[in-house]
C-alpha cells in the first residue's frame, strides 16, 4: 500500500505538468487562477514540492476536476478512461489516456470550415507523432510535403520535422493521434501522394495535444 501511494505522489508532478500543458496554460496564468505562486507551482510540477492539500484544492477547482482524478489515485480497478474536452482555436481535443508520460492518445475534431482562409504555420518539437483518420479528409503540411489523408489512412513522422494540420475540403475532420516521447512510435510509416498545391487553410499542432511550451 505504501509502495502504491508513493507512487501516486511522485506521478502528481509530471501528471500537473502534462494537464496544464494540453489545455494551453501558461504558469503565470494558472497562477492568477489559484493565487499559487509561479515558483511553488513550478517546483510542484519538476517533483521538488510535495502536492499538499493547500496546493491541491485550488488546481483542482481550477481544471474543474475532483482531486483523485487531478493527482490519478487509483480507481478501483475501474479501466475506463473519462475524457476531459477542451477546445483550443475551434479544434476539439479528447484525451484519451490519463497517465502522464509515456504514449498518450487523443481524439481530435476539426469542425467544418475552421481552417479556411488561414495560411500554414508549421512547427517542430520533441516527440513522435501518429495519426489515424477516422472521418473526412486530413491535409497535413510535414517538411516540404503537403498531402491529404483520407478515412482509414495513417501517417507517422518525428515531430521535429515542422508539421501543420487543418481541413482539405469544406467538410469536418475527425482523427486519432499518438503523440509519443522522442524514440517512442507506432511502426506504420506515413503514404505520400507526393506535393500537392498550397491551400489556405489549417490549424498548428504541437505537443500533446497541441500545446505551446512553457517555461
Amino acid at each position: 500500500m505504501s509502495d502504491d501511494f508513493d507512487a501516486v505522489l511522485a506521478a502528481v508532478g509530471p501528471r500537473l505538468r502534462a494537464l496544464r500543458r494540453r489545455r494551453g496554460a501558461t504558469l503565470t496564468a494558472l497562477s492568477e487562477s489559484t493565487g499559487i505562486p509561479i515558483s511553488t507551482l513550478s517546483r510542484l510540477e519538476s517533483g521538488h514540492r510535495k502536492p499538499g492539500l493547500e496546493l491541491l484544492l485550488p488546481l483542482a477547482k481550477a481544471y474543474r476536476m475532483p482531486i483523485d482524478e487531478l493527482v490519478g489515485a487509483p480507481a478501483d480497478l475501474d479501466p475506463r478512461v473519462y475524457p476531459q474536452p477542451f477546445t483550443r482555436n475551434g479544434l476539439t481535443v479528447i484525451p484519451l489516456t490519463r497517465k502522464p508520460g509515456g504514449l498518450q492518445a487523443f481524439k481530435h475534431i476539426l469542425p467544418a470550415g475552421l481552417t479556411d482562409g488561414r495560411e500554414p504555420d508549421p512547427r517542430s518539437h520533441e516527440g513522435y507523432h501518429w495519426l489515424y483518420v477516422l472521418r473526412g479528409s486530413l491535409r497535413v503540411v510535414l517538411g516540404d510535403k503537403d498531402f491529404i489523408l483520407t478515412e482509414g489512412e495513417v501517417a507517422e513522422f518525428d515531430t521535429h520535422l515542422p508539421h501543420w494540420f487543418g481541413n482539405s475540403d469544406e467538410h469536418s475532420v475527425e482523427f486519432l493521434s499518438i503523440l509519443g516521447p522522442q524514440g517512442e512510435r507506432v511502426h506504420i510509416k506515413a503514404r505520400y501522394d507526393g506535393p500537392l498545391p498550397l491551400r489556405s487553410g489549417g490549424v498548428q499542432q504541437e505537443s500533446p495535444p497541441g500545446p505551446p511550451k512553457n517555461k
